[in-house]
């Protein structure tokens, strides 16, 4: 990266990771990383995302160059959403976290129950009257 500033480089950096970091982009990524994909496929296979979402991502990993969109001619239009070259190189990383976060599932919850006890028991109560 000879010649940028690193200003640029630093803030470009923060952009993606917080974009790569996002919850529905990273679920984006992961499902398109078996193919390419519809909006109505990927809208059933992302739990919990809403359409107005899954459009908001699909944009933003498109602007990125993560992710490209082939719009068809057809009626009605039949639009397919695939991981670029960039995106695929993306892809293993984020399936990784995926993966670790579907197995550590239970560890996480059971931490987070014990601290949310712990926390609890921290708080002074306060007595009324």
């Amino acid at each position: 990266m000879t010649g940028t500033d690193p200003e640029v480089v630093c803030c470009t950096v923060r952009e993606v990771l917080g974009r790569v970091g996002d919850k529905w982009s990273a679920l984006t990524i992961a499902r398109l990383g078996t193919g390419t994909q519809r909006f109505s496929q990927l809208r059933r296979d992302i739990d919990g995302i809403s359409q107005r979402m899954l459009t908001v991502t699909l944009r933003n990993l498109e602007r990125d160059g993560l992710v490209g969109r082939q719009i068809y001619a057809e009626v009605p239009p039949r639009v397919e959403y695939t991981l670029t070259g960039l995106g695929a190189s993306l892809h293993k990383t984020i399936l990784g976290l995926v993966e670790w976060s579907e197995g550590h599932t239970t560890e996480i919850q059971r931490a987070r129950t014990r601290y949310d006890q712990t926390a609890e028991a921290a708080v002074p109560r306060t007595l009324s009257g």
